[in-house]
């Protein structure tokens, strides 16, 4: 029900933003009797895609605490938080950002995400079951995985492409939707119902398309954060904190959303949607780079 609720809450939002920029660019109605403005159409794409992408973004701290229960470290209460502290301290200054915020989320799945808006305002947080199974040395190639994110500004480059295609993607479906109108239906207004289906159809083939490039990106954002893992913090720690993943892929499939999955496994797929390249894939290319 909370997911539902912001999930709710996040769309409010990117309507009463991307409403409100609209109205600052003095950008109209992309529709008239002659047919599409394509530059306002244009502007109206880019401005909903983009809001949508970066309030996600700037959110997405906050997101992660309420949904994924993260209890953070403001004053570590014994001897393992202290660890996890001076570790992602000690880490974030060799990558040369500030440190981030620091938690732990109640699963029991191994996992770790980062996340945030910018490289010096980010949070990295990893599972209680992790850190019940992983060796210490594991655990901090994991972090300093993850520190490689936030280091790349993959959160940030993410955002931005994936505003590009949210862009693409409505604007190639409402020209697609006025061609099926006036053309195929032979409505000159192109105001009708073939509009609206047209487009609706048309947005979701090209959304799914768009997300294999979305997914093509954050598979190579592995790799990057991998060989970052390796370099802050030890390579053969970093095969063995895969192998260890790899060893526990048969158990279910984390509950965290796929936006914040910076770590884990991604229910074992291997198709271009994927969002993670296949752990033997990862851990090949940690040894080849050796």
């Amino acid at each position: 029900m909370l997911r539902i609720g912001l999930f709710l809450l996040t769309n409010l939002a990117v309507l009463v933003v991307a409403g409100i920029v609209l109205s600052l660019l003095g950008v109209g109605s992309y529709r008239s009797a002659g047919g599409l403005d394509l530059q306002n159409l244009l502007v109206f794409c880019a401005v909903f895609g983009f809001v949508g992408s970066f309030i996600s973004l700037f959110i997405s701290k906050w997101m992660a605490k309420k949904t994924m229960g993260v209890q953070l470290i403001d004053q570590p209460r014994n001897a393992d938080e202290q660890w996890l502290v001076n570790t992602v301290v000690e880490l974030s200054q060799k990558a040369g950002i500030k440190t981030p915020e620091i938690g732990v989320f109640p699963a029991q799945e191994s996992n770790a995400f980062a996340t945030g808006w910018n490289r010096n305002a980010a949070l990295v947080a990893v599972s209680l079951g992790l850190l019940q199974r992983f060796e210490r040395d594991e655990v901090r190639a994991v972090l300093a995985h993850e520190i490689g994110h936030v280091a790349n500004g993959d959160m940030i480059t993410l955002s931005l492409i994936q505003g590009v295609v949210n862009t693409f993607v409505m604007f190639f479906a409402r020209i697609i939707g006025d061609l099926v109108d006036r053309v195929l239906l032979k409505n000159e207004d192109g105001r009708g119902f073939g509009f609206m289906i047209a487009t609706f159809v048309a947005e979701i083939v090209l959304g799914i398309l768009a997300s294999m490039i979305v997914a093509a990106f954050s598979r190579y954002r592995e790799f990057r954060a991998d060989h970052a893992g390796a370099t802050l913090a030890d390579r053969g720690a970093m095969i063995r904190a895969l192998q260890r993943l790899q060893a526990e892929s048969g158990a279910a499939e984390s509950a965290m959303p796929s936006s914040m999955r910076a770590f884990g496994i991604s229910g074992g797929m291997r198709s271009l949607f994927a969002s993670h390249p296949p752990l033997e894939a990862r851990i090949q290319a940690l040894r080849d780079a050796a």
